[in-house]
């Protein structure tokens, strides 16, 4: 069996190493006479998974005591609806800053909930850039600002956490958590669905300062209520274990692999190597975002026609390079370069790129 690069913005492709232990141990975990799939949440062994697990996330990101570390079914859209039943109080306002997508899809998520405030956005341009942080228009009274700190689609990226005062930030790090190092402490809420750099789809991290756990926020089922999630332990129900043992599995590959900070320089040079043979193709290739902000995850590029996007995707595919196809909200070319993706790959879809535009250019 050879396996291709997948490219794919997720569900993305996992550690070899990582699919290689979980399938040693897909029968039976660790001699206990079933698989970790099969035992209670509630039981000794995956009460050790649970905690291992949250311990090499703390250590792999530097979180702090003072913030709790919630393991929740889902992804981010749901996390989007969760933060201001949690945070705001009714009526609230909430400040958003869009530079993509997936923060409209936070806005609208959130909408039912709370004063959705746009303070800026980018939908004008594109989403082409970031907006400079001088034109935001905060709310002194918000309930928190909301960013999405990689736009997966349009391919934007925050390279620096913006000062935002007094009022709590809060950022969805789907598609970028634990791709280099981060400073926590600069954020109130952090959350990420798992499914990019953090193991499979179908759970979500809530990174949150335990303080913000304390506000009222608006009537909610206990199941909609981080301060109960944070009281057991992420097991108010059944989690999905099978997807958090497989999340506690990358965790220990970052981890020996040299942690965040190795990562940020096997992604700026995977980065590097695309958006060089993009700019070096004299427009064959082309990447309209602007050159400060270019997302190192998931890098965006169209060639001079669909029907070459088309036949792009095509050849990639038969080449062993796989999901190159761009979302279907702005087409094109998408490659996602996350945590997993070695630079073998990389440096497999430059060259591609050069022999297909010898090729067709």
């Amino acid at each position: 069996m050879t396996r291709a690069f997948n490219f794919s913005a997720g569900p993305a492709m996992l550690p070899e190493a990582v699919l290689r232990q979980a399938q040693e141990e897909m029968l039976e975990w660790h001699g206990a006479g079933a698989s970790i799939m099969e035992m209670s949440h509630r039981g000794p062994e995956f009460m050790a998974v649970a905690a291992e697990a949250e311990a090499d996330l703390r250590r792999l990101l530097d979180v702090p005591d003072d913030y709790a570390v919630l393991f929740l079914p889902g992804g981010a859209t749901t996390q989007q609806a969760l933060l201001p039943l949690n945070f705001a109080a009714p009526g609230q306002r909430a400040d958003y800053v869009l530079s993509g997508h997936w923060g409209k899809t936070a806005v609208k998520q959130a909408g039912p909930y709370v004063a959705a405030h746009i303070a800026a956005s980018s939908e004008a341009g594109g989403f082409r850039d970031i907006p400079a942080r001088a034109g935001w228009q905060l709310s002194a009274d918000a309930a928190y600002v909301h960013i999405t700190a990689n736009e997966t689609i349009h391919g934007v990226e925050f390279r620096d956490v913006p000062d935002v005062g007094d009022v709590p930030l809060v950022a969805d790090f789907s598609s970028s958590i634990a791709s280099e190092p981060l400073d926590v402490r600069r954020f109130g809420v952090i959350y990420a669905g798992a499914q990019k750099n953090l193991g499979p789809v179908g759970i979500g991290v809530v990174i949150v300062r335990r303080d913000l756990l304390e506000r009222s926020g608006q009537p909610r089922a206990d199941i909609f209520d981080y301060r109960s999630h944070a009281a057991r332990d992420s097991m108010l129900n059944t989690p999905p274990t099978w997807n958090w043992y497989m999340a506690g599995l990358v965790f220990k590959w970052m981890l020996a692999e040299g942690g965040v900070v190795e990562f940020a320089k096997r992604n700026a040079a995977k980065a590097a190597l695309v958006y060089a043979a993009i700019d070096a193709s004299g427009g064959f290739y082309r990447n309209d975002v602007a050159p400060s902000v270019r997302s190192r995850m998931n890098i965006p590029f169209f060639l001079p026609s669909a029907d070459l996007d088309a036949r792009f995707v095509a050849e990639s595919k038969a080449a062993g390079l796989l999901a190159l196809k761009g979302h279907k909200a702005v087409g094109g070319i998408r490659a996602s370069l996350y945590n997993a993706m070695p630079l073998a790959g990389a440096e497999a879809l430059v060259a591609f790129m050069a022999d297909f535009q010898q090729r067709h250019g």
